[in-house]
């Protein structure tokens, strides 16, 4: 096509393009405006002359599209203006001009897309523009509003063209002003207004840039001013909402332009006016701006008048910072921000009218006047800090106010007000503490309880967080903060009420610290003396030392605290510098190797007494010391809140005291803490009694004075004469006090001396502890309150233990021992049993423990009594239900249990006999046997417990017997077998002890293992197991171990005892006596001869009742001595039961493979009957024609399931073996037979009704020859088989028509992997079964012996010659399923023996290509097989061979591409791939040329919505590429198609055709001809990547390549395609037709 027609073409692409804008589909009509710009790439102002024409040409074309066009068109000049001729600029200013104001309509899509068209030209033909756009701009004429639009957007996008123009527009305009009467018009022209004054303002700041320097600021001032007066004195006063606005954002420019004089005339008006709008719009940005706007030029001209309007001001605006926000939208906060900026200009000219305005209105009531006058304070102090330097003094006055708040909100503001303060020195002035104090204050909120509604609970937890954030800033980063701070802050450390406060304090108090220590030696040090309100440094070491006790608390203050202390060490005491240099960081390192749930707080604060008791002594100053503790002492009411932290507190002045070198002050301190306790709290007592018992470790006599004297004293009798710090406390708080006193006795018996206690016990510890505990009236004695009988039992047990522990326990005689355990079981058995919720029990029992072994020894009846009721009141206790607190239930019962074994083993010890044994399982027994599981469990765990203790303190003197051996282990031994797993390993711990026991008393050494007692412990593991079969035998075992180790005269006693273990309520136990049973009649049976007939009578005749299962075995084993002797009369009897056979008729025939040689005889009697009847019948009604059902015939039915019971049972194992070859192949021909095949009718109508118990297995033929099949598998020792077809669906598989095939090829894939030895008699047997009438056995065979071909076990067992003459004999028969997998089985050759496919190759190849030629197989499934085989053949074939097939091959499947069906698309396109792979380096003209071909159907397809196709394809490309001989083409292939990587189709397709036109630029008409081919394609991915396809390769063809093209064809089809119903298609038809440019 030679020049002059190239605009025909242009023309067409641009007119099918417009004409297609009109698609329904946003994502065409998109693509359609990116085609028409890809034109205006190439050809600008063809294109642009193009959519003028159509827009001239089409003028009823609805507004929508003209307005896409027109965006089109704008995106075009946008990045091609510079190549845009002047005339093309006139022809399309015309254009925009007449479509903007087509008609009257104002502000849509497409009068703004025509003005955009003009504002593109204009930025560089603007006096082509203002000349079209000043014609429609006619003095006395109101414009169009698009004109007016324009005229501003043209001032904003070119502010240096349009500047010179506006004194003409504005003088034009202004008479206009007055015409205009609708409001939308009005609002055009203030937008106009603003955008000029902005470009004016613009423009006159970078008058240094400008075309005309001379411009002027006056030049505009007569008319701006002129357009104000009518915009602020007639249109200010609409009704209009947008009118008033767009006026407003206009006056804010434009005040700028006023003239001085002016503006300073109209403020006094103006101001009221804008102020006026905020009352009128709840969307004041644009006032707010406009205002600071205004006020900016107010103040530039220096005005007067502004003083005067300034109340009214300033009463507007802040009420627009104290209005409530509803939204957060960057509008409203836009508009908060324009009116702090008001006032900082106002700061700026008026500071003292401004401060008196806003301070005095700190004082109110009101929260939003409050917060806001707080927000506008603070961005005053940091916009405006020159002007509000001099007016510190008066703000930090006003400050006070505010800081009496409560409201979260205001508390917030504050803190940010002195946090603003900070950084700009206020807080340096007098009054700067208050402010600090507040901050401290903040920091110190705490949570509140119970917890407040959501939002004010958050409001708190924020004013916190911003307080604790602002308090480290300002010490760590406003450096003329350090002074004032320092030590300023330590004066919060020490009250109470600050303690939330302490963690921000410390950080802050080490961050200054560090800063002075390094500004100089001394910096640091803390002058206590010269400041009065500082606390002192005991108060300070008291304060934080207590605080670390829970370290966890308030974000962490036991870590910050102790940097506190070692940052202060020099301050607190010169010798203290290098201990806690040391010693601290081991505490903190301490902390940060555990969390809060896994630090020992017991041992932490021992960490911290020992932290103490050596700072105590580096200091060793007792008057340092006393000093400490009279401050410790003095601090104490002030945790009366915090119980744990005071009660640290005690036993730091315990610590104190004790290190205390004078007496009188140890006394004083002791008399004073007593007199001032407060009883009345609990949690105090043990605090209390802690420091009495640290300070008796120095000063017992002077602790127990101390004591006795106040009890002495009369503040325990109710009589008038009491002290008068007591005279209040009534008969309660009395108790309290007692209790109090008990605990300290018994803190001081425990932690003072145990020599020194001893002498004390009995004469004042115990006599005064029982004085307290007791009360006398009339002769009686009452008990106390619960309370206090826990502090006695709990000091009891402390005493106790005192003794115990003392050197000289042996020999001391506790004349009060018996009256003491008489007590602690009184206190035991009035413990309630529902629920265990104190101590009280084990404490008891601990204090009885440490009794029993005291002189004198208890009496028997008393030892009894302690035993059971202890027991009793242990191990009847209800199991507490799950609970929140459980865990602390749980580990209280623990406890409890502990201890009650420590007095057992106590009690045991005193009588190490057999017999004291005895007497103690004696005392657990019914609790062994008891039905509740839980206190079978407590009762076992305590007698594997007490069986230890017994063997480890064992001695034996001279060889004695164990004469209740028997009767223990048959006690424990049916436990193994319990419901609970942890009993059941408990019970084989008692067994182990027992045999151990037995060893010991036969003269072995305590450290003698035996082999076989050892076994036991081995066999534990097995007894968690649930499954009962596991279970059992484990029981077996046991039973094993005990025969073997078990005296001859302890075989009766045992075997009594656990026959009436028969009947224990637990049947589990039960089961496990009869195995045991059995164990110990098999292993010691000779022993009791006489008896073994009674004994398998009764378990055989157990075997009827429902409950006797357990017995089977006896009967398992008279059945095989039956069967022993005859064997066809037993096997045809149990084939007469009935099916489905019951569980006792399953275990029969399982008891049958007891012996092997009977097993042998019983499996082929059953192959004999299984094969002797015809699998199934044909039912009636498919006679008479309707649809076939086949009926399976009973007796290879009943001998089926008689097969898989025998196969069942392990001890087949050896008879399978010998018949597995007969057994495999007579299965799976059985399965094959039965798919499908239904159940008689009576046997249906049977399975869903079900007798009795229903069955395990269904009775469905084929189902039950499967699992035969596995039973056999599993059975003959082909595990893995088995294991292989289960994890691949295999067994499944087997029972269905559609899958039975795919799991017939899974079984023999398994077996040549897992069972190859096997294979050599299995194909035997299986090759005779090749000529069976039945269609599916011929099937079934053939599919495993093509499947064995796969695997290279064939060649192993020389096999692979004789499968292939089998299968070749196959290929005529009638079947297609067979001929189809008899090709392939040719083909697995390939994989599992590919060395051997060159030497059958022709062979091969001929059986293939008949495949593909197969004329009797209507779907083609033989032809599909053929292609898939071909391909796994290619590689492995002799080069001739193949070259001899392969035009033939190709031109065969070529048709396949684009068959409708998946998997023959996918077939056929690998194949196309291997062919190519094949000929690599070899490659015959005629064959390129089907390659060549080939490459249009390869490429789309990579589209095609399936999966495996689309991969086919990547494969077939990646293998044509080299015969196509261009190194780009496959590097770009070899990037984009590798498996596994996605594929971005645009990208690949674009640059393969440009490789493609590059080096066969020849092939451009032959590809575009195929892919038009492809328009039509069923496929809407293919039809789309079609057009697709073609635009890329027109994009990167030559010009000179044009004739190798038709373009009216291809156009035409393209038009074609963007009426196709695909939405996808049109848009890639329309981004090809824009691409079509390229042969313009």
């Amino acid at each position: 096509m030679n020049h002059g027609t190239q605009p025909t073409l242009e023309s067409w692409l641009s007119f099918t393009l417009l004409d297609a804008i009109t698609d329904k589909e946003p994502v065409v009509q998109e693509q359609v405006c990116s085609a028409l710009r890809f034109l205006g790439e190439a050809r600008p102002r063809e294109t642009l002359r193009a959519c003028d024409a159509y827009l001239r040409q089409h003028d009823k074309l609805a507004q929508p599209y003209r307005a896409l066009i027109l965006r089109a068109m704008e995106m075009v000049l946008s990045s091609h203006i510079h190549q845009l001729d002047k005339d093309t600029a006139s022809i399309l200013i015309l254009l925009a001009s007449s479509e903007m104001t087509r008609t009257k309509g104002l502000d849509c899509d497409w009068q703004r897309a025509a003005s955009s068209v003009l504002v593109a030209v204009g930025k560089r033909f603007i006096n082509q523009v203002m000349e079209e756009v000043l014609s429609r701009f006619q003095p006395g004429v109101l414009p169009h509003c698009s004109v007016l639009q324009t005229l501003a957007s043209l001032s904003v996008s070119n502010a240096f063209g349009m500047v010179p123009f506006l004194p003409s527009i504005l003088s034009t305009m202004l008479p206009m002003l007055g015409m205009a009467k609708q409001d939308a018009l009005r609002v055009v022209f203030c937008c106009a207004l603003q955008h000029f004054s902005e470009s004016t303002l613009e423009y006159l700041a970078n008058l240094d840039q400008a075309p005309d320097p001379t411009v002027r600021r006056d030049a505009f001032a007569a008319d701006i001013f002129s357009a104000y007066d009518i915009l602020f004195h007639h249109w200010l006063q609409s009704r209009d909402a947008k009118l008033r606005l767009a006026v407003v954002a206009a006056l804010g420019p434009m005040s700028h332009l006023l003239p001085s004089e002016k503006l300073e005339e109209q403020l006094p008006r103006l101001l009221p006016g804008v102020l006026s709008l905020y009352k009128k719009h709840a969307e004041t940005f644009h006032v707010s701006k406009s205002l600071g706007q205004i006020l900016e030029a107010a103040v530039s001209v220096g005005s007067r008048t502004l003083e005067a309007q300034l109340d009214a001001l300033l009463a507007t605006l802040h009420t627009q910072i104290c209005v409530p926000v509803e939204s957060s939208s960057p509008l409203v906060m836009s508009s908060q921000k324009e009116v702090l900026r008001c006032f900082t200009v106002l700061a700026c000219c008026l500071p003292d009218r401004l401060l008196a305005f806003l301070l005095p209105r700190l004082d109110t009531s009101s929260e939003r006047l409050r917060v806001g006058t707080l927000q506008i304070l603070r961005h005053l102090i940091n916009s405006a800090a020159a002007q509000m330097e001099v007016k510190k003094p008066f703000i930090l006055s006003a400050m006070r106010l505010p800081l009496l708040d409560t409201n979260n909100k205001v508390k917030r503001a504050v803190v940010q007000v002195i946090s603003a303060m900070a950084h700009h020195g206020y807080l340096e002035q007098p009054g700067g503490e208050v402010m600090i104090e507040y901050i401290v204050q903040q920091c110190a909120l705490a949570t509140p309880h119970p917890p407040a509604p959501p939002t004010d609970l958050a409001a708190a937890d924020s004013v916190r967080a911003v307080s604790v954030r602002t308090l480290y800033l300002v010490s760590t980063t406003v450096d003329r903060m350090s002074d004032v701070l320092w030590p300023y802050l330590m004066e919060f450390l020490v009250p109470a009420h600050f303690t939330e406060a302490l963690t921000p304090l410390c950080r802050s108090l080490v961050h200054l610290a560090l800063k002075r220590q390094e500004a100089g030696a001394d910096a640091f040090l803390v002058p206590f003396e010269a400041h009065a309100n500082l606390p002192s440094p005991y108060a300070v070491t008291t304060r934080l030392l207590v605080v670390s006790s829970h370290p966890y608390l308030g974000d962490g203050r036991g870590a910050a605290s102790l940097r506190l202390l070692r940052v202060m060490r020099h301050s607190i005491h010169p010798l203290l510098a290098q201990p806690w240099e040391t010693a601290v960081p081991l505490l903190l390192e301490h902390l940060e190797a555990h969390t809060e749930e896994t630090l020992s707080l017991q041992e932490w604060e021992e960490k911290l007494l020992a932290f103490l008791r050596d700072t105590l002594a580096v200091v060793s100053d007792d008057t340092w010391t006393c000093q400490l503790s009279l401050e410790m002492r003095k601090r104490l009411p002030s945790y009366n809140r915090v119980p744990q932290e005071k009660n640290f507190l005690y036993k730091c002045l315990g610590t104190a005291l004790a290190a205390a070198a004078s007496r009188e002050v140890v006394r004083k301190s002791l008399q004073e803490l007593l007199g001032a306790a407060s009883y009345q709290q609990q949690a105090e007592h043990e605090g209390l009694a802690c420091c009495f018992g640290i300070c008796a470790t120095a000063h017992l006599e002077d602790t127990l004075t101390q004591l006795e004297d106040f009890i002495r004293s009369d503040v325990l009798r109710k009589s008038s004469g009491i002290f008068s710090i007591f005279k209040d406390r009534g008969e309660q708080e009395l108790e309290k006090v007692k209790s109090a006193l008990i605990l300290c006795y018994g803190h001081v018996a425990a932690r003072a001396p145990h020599e020194l206690v001893l002498a004390k016990v009995e004469s004042e510890v115990l006599r005064n502890m029982f004085q307290c505990f007791s009360t006398k009236h009339r002769g009686r004695v009452f008990l106390q309150d619960p309370a206090l009988k826990l502090c006695l039992v709990q000091s009891l047990c402390m005493v106790s233990q005192a003794i115990c522990s003392s050197a000289q326990a042996s020999s001391f005689y506790f004349s009060r021992k018996a009256e003491l355990v008489a007590q602690m079981m009184e206190f035991i058995r009035a413990e309630p049993l529902d629920s265990l919720k104190t101590p009280l029990r084990k404490k008891a029992m601990l204090a009885c423990t440490h009794l029993v072994s005291l002189e004198p020894a208890l009496e028997e009846q008393a030892r009894a009594d302690v035993i059971r009721g202890c027991l009793y009141s242990v191990l009847a206790l209800v199991p507490e239900p799950d609970r929140e607190d459980g865990g602390s239930q749980e580990s209280l019962y623990q406890d409890t249990v502990r201890a009650l074994e420590d007095l057992l083993a106590g009690l045991l010890q005193r009588n190490m006999t057999p017999q004291g044994l005895q007497i103690m399982v004696e005392h657990l027994s019914p609790w062994i046997k008891s039905p509740k599981g839980h206190e079978r469990a407590r009762a076992l765990g305590l007698s594997t417990r007490l069986l230890r203790h017994f063997r480890q303190h064992l001695h034996v003197s001279a060889l004695v017997p164990f004469h209740n051996l028997g009767l223990l282990v048959g006690l424990f031994s049916p436990r193994c077998a319990d419901l609970c797993p942890a009993t059941r390993q408990q019970a084989v711990d008692c067994v182990y002890t027992l045999l151990y026991l037995q060893l010991g008393h036969e003269g072995f050494s305590r450290d003698y293992r035996d082999n076989v007692a050892e076994q036991l412990l081995g066999l534990k593991d097995g007894l968690v197991h649930p499954d009962p079969a596991t279970l059992f035998h484990t029981c077996h075992s046991v039973a094993q171990i005990i025969a073997k180790r078990l005296p001859p005269d302890q075989l009766i006693s045992l075997l009594l005892t656990m026959f009436e273990g028969l009947g224990d309520p637990d049947k589990n136990c039960s089961r496990a006596a009869t195995v045991m049973i059995n164990c110990l009649l098999k292993e010691r049976g000779p022993a009791l001869l006489e008896k073994v007939p009674e004994i398998v009578s009764v378990l055989r005749s157990k075997l009827q009742e429902t409950q006797g299962e357990h017995i089977l075995p006896a009967a398992q084993h008279g059945l095989y001595l039956l069967a022993s002797q005859h064997c066809a009369a037993v096997v045809s009897s149990l084939l007469g039961s009935p099916l489905p056979f019951d569980s006792h008729t399953c275990a029969l025939w399982r008891a049958l493979a007891v012996q092997p040689s009977l097993t042998t005889q019983v499996l082929e009697l059953l192959l004999e009957k299984m094969s002797r009847d015809v699998p199934f019948k044909e039912s009636r009604a498919f006679l008479l024609g309707s649809s076939p059902h086949r009926v399976a015939t009973l007796l290879p039915l009943v001998a089926t399931c008689a097969l898989y019971e025998v196969l069942s049972a392990p001890a087949s194992g050896t008879a399978v073996l010998e018949l597995y070859p007969q057994l495999l192949v007579a299965l799976l021909l059985r399965v094959s037979c039965t798919v499908g095949v239904q159940l008689p009718r009576n046997l249906q109508v049977k399975e869903r009704r079900g007798t009795g118990t229903a069955p395990a297995r269904s009775l469905e033929p084929c189902s039950s020859a499967v699992d035969a099949l596995q039973a056999l598998l599993l059975r003959g020792g082909s595990q893995d088989v088995a294991q292989c077809m289960q994890l691949e669906g295999g067994w499944e598989l087997l029972r269905t028509s559609a899958g039975h095939e795919e799991g017939v090829t899974r079984l023999a894939s398994a077996m040549a992997r897992c069972a190859g030895p096997r294979l050599p008699l299995v194909v035997k047997a299986l090759v005779c079964t090749q000529n069976s009438p039945y269609e599916m056995q011929r099937v079934t065979s053939t599919a495993f012996l093509a499947e064995l071909l796969s695997s290279n076990v064939v060649n192993d067992l020389m096999l692979l010659e004789s499968l292939l003459d089998n299968l070749a004999a196959r290929q005529k028969d009638s079947s297609t399923s067979v001929r189809r997998l008899v090709l392939r089985g040719l083909a697995n050759v390939a994989s599992g023996s590919p060395d051997k496919v060159r030497a059958h190759g022709p062979q091969l190849l001929t059986a293939m290509i008949s495949g593909l030629d197969d004329r009797d197989d209507p779907h083609g499934l033989v032809a599909l097989e053929a292609m898939v085989g071909l391909a796994r053949l290619l590689d492995l074939v002799a080069p001739w061979d193949l070259r001899l097939v392969l035009l033939h091959t190709v031109i065969r499947i070529r048709p396949f591409f684009d068959s409708e069906k998946v998997e023959f698309r996918e077939a056929s396109i690998r194949l196309f791939g291997h062919l190519n792979k094949a000929c690599h380096g070899d490659c015959e003209e005629v064959f390129l040329e089907q390659v060549v071909g080939g490459l249009v159907p390869l490429l789309l397809h990579l589209q095609d919505p399936q999966a495996p196709v689309a991969s086919a394809c990547r494969f077939a490309l990646c293998m044509c590429v080299p015969n196509l001989e261009c190194e780009e083409l496959a590097a770009t292939f070899h990037k984009h198609l590798q498996e596994g990587r996605s594929l971005h189709f645009g990208e690949f397709l674009n640059s393969t055709c440009k490789h493609l036109m590059h080096h066969f630029p020849d092939l451009l008409g032959r590809l575009v001809s195929t892919n038009l081919f492809y328009f039509k394609s069923t496929l809407e991915e293919v039809r789309a990547a079609a057009p697709m396809f073609t635009g890329f390769l027109v994009l990167h063809a030559e010009p000179e390549q044009k004739p190798q093209v038709d373009l009216e064809q291809l156009i035409a089809a393209l038009q074609l395609l963007l009426r196709d119903p695909a939405p996808g298609v049109r848009e890639k038809s329309a981004e090809t037709l824009g691409r079509l440019v390229k042969f313009a």
